[in-house]
């Protein structure tokens, strides 16, 4: 599993993925309310789809926000869904 990392001029989060369920690339497209980051859209390339690959992205992100004191409004369906099986996050959300 590669770094996370906040692509800010794109307004993307991003990590790679290396491993026996493939490679590839799970990203977030986001746009700045003030201090939060409401998250549009969550993907993982075709070849991550059904690994959990997108589950670990998720918790990367929600780490990162806690780290860098940043709120997170989900809106895409799966980020919202997310968040409601993982209670633990509450504290970074908008």
């Amino acid at each position: 599993m590669g770094q996370f990392k906040d692509d800010a001029i794109e307004n993307r989060f991003e990590q790679d993925f290396d491993g026996d369920a493939g490679a590839g690339k799970v990203w977030a497209d986001y746009a700045v309310r003030g201090g939060a980051r409401m998250i549009l859209h969550v993907e993982a390339e075709k070849g991550l789809r059904g690994s959990g690959a997108a589950a670990k992205f998720m918790q990367s992100m929600a780490e990162y926000a806690r780290e860098k004191g940043l709120m997170l409004f989900p809106r895409c369906s799966y980020a919202v869904a997310w968040h409601k099986r993982h209670p633990d996050y509450d504290d970074v959300l908008a």
